[in-house]
């Protein structure tokens, strides 16, 4: 049985994402699989591309044979070079820079708390004006009434 290494297409119309699947070389292109082994999203910015190395290793190594489109994501992310014994095994994959989107994240939440404590100090300010205003007139009468 000839067995490939190639993308499941998924998703709607002008919206795709694949499927790094392993199948007989003779099924539908998106028919059945016999193993999944990663995702690729092309639509995001930078791509996401997600195939888990040491199945893809195991699968390279007992003669699955990669599509074009796989073995140019297997450059990517370094496994076509292990597998070939190639230097460059680390690969080219850009990432999102996680640690700035979640500090920028943290900064604007750390705003809208320090709003949302000076509303509090403003309304709680306002309730004890008016508790005070309600209380002095109340405090009036009772010294008028022990002056009687």
């Amino acid at each position: 049985m000839a067995v490939k290494i190639r993308l499941k297409r998924l998703g709607k119309i002008r919206a795709p994402y694949y499927r790094v699947v392993v199948a007989d070389s003779r099924t539908k292109r998106d028919g059945r699989v016999i193993e999944e082994i990663g995702k690729y999203h092309p639509t995001e910015e930078p791509s996401l591309i997600d195939i888990v190395s040491d199945r893809a290793q195991y699968w390279l190594s007992v003669g699955a044979q990669p599509t074009e489109q796989v073995r140019a994501l297997l450059k990517v992310t370094g496994d076509w070079q292990k597998f070939k014994g190639e230097p460059g095994a680390e690969g080219t994959l850009r990432t999102k820079d996680v640690a700035a989107a979640s500090g920028a994240a943290e900064a604007a939440v750390a705003a809208v708390e320090a709003d949302a404590e000076k509303l509090k100090a403003k309304a709680s300010a306002a309730k004890a004006e008016q508790a005070e205003a309600a209380a002095e007139p109340a405090a009036d009468e009772a010294a008028e009434s022990d002056e009687a």
